[in-house]
């Protein structure tokens, strides 16, 4: 573990006061968990979980005052160049995933396999469903579309993906579910006329989620550029 960090949390919903809860756990100390004025002069860096419209100014401001930052939010990856340049051309640095559970990104390496060793049977049909609490408002989930475009990278089939069901050739639906209090369940599925394959991920609490945004972080601190959750997790596996 590094050494205790002063870390500032912006976006104090469930998942904020869980990053809260996690860091003091870790020995660290919150500069703030609001973030307005001048509180994030405070912090040596921040951890982040907002909205789609708020993330990209929540980066740049970190930028501004050369703090680095940690974001979960999801639903702006679509101007992840855009906000890359700036990260680099201000010498800053950054984590961003949509999914900071290492459970989920052992999924993620999972579902890749799965997907190439389907590629050479075609007659399996891969659908894909999510379901996430209420509070959430990007559909499908950031990790649902990762999960997409992972195995649309390793099977020849399909091509995109869409956001409800389909049979459309070379797409991949995506049934999207909000449900009371679920963090996050994903599930793949492979049929065809014969048998299914399934695999699941079920998140039992968003423990997992926040415990990643604090490692992140103290990982960070020191490093310059933009990361993500594979680069920190193939960091310490290298340093181990």
């Amino acid at each position: 573990m590094s050494k205790p960090l002063q870390i500032g949390i912006v976006g104090y919903g469930k998942m904020g006061r869980m990053v809260e809860a996690i860091a003091k756990e870790r020995g660290h100390s919150i500069a703030f968990s609001a973030g307005s004025g001048d509180t994030w002069s405070r912090a040596d860096v921040i951890i982040e979980f907002t909205r789609s419209e708020a993330v990209i100014p929540n980066i740049e401001r970190a930028m501004d005052q050369g703090i680095p930052i940690v974001t979960g939010t999801t639903g702006w990856k679509e101007r992840i160049e855009e906000v890359t340049n700036m990260v680099n051309s201000k010498g800053g640095s950054m984590v961003h995933a949509n999914n900071f559970s290492l459970g989920v990104n052992l999924f993620y390496d999972v579902s890749r396999r799965l997907a190439r060793a389907m590629a050479p049977h075609p007659d399996y049909r891969a659908q894909m469903e999510e379901t996430h609490h209420l509070q959430k408002l990007d559909s499908p989930s950031g990790t649902a579309i990762s999960l997409a475009q992972d195995l649309i990278s390793e099977h020849p089939a399909y091509d995109r993906w869409q956001n409800h069901e389909s049979t459309e050739q070379g797409t991949l639906p995506i049934i999207s579910k909000r449900e009371p209090e679920v963090p996050g369940t994903h599930i793949i599925t492979w049929e065809n006329d014969i048998d299914t394959i399934e695999i699941k991920h079920t998140a039992k609490n968003r423990k997992g989620f926040a415990l990643g945004a604090v490692v992140s972080a103290e990982w960070l601190i020191g490093r310059s550029g933009v990361f993500t959750i594979s680069d920190v997790i193939g960091s310490m596996n290298n340093a181990l």
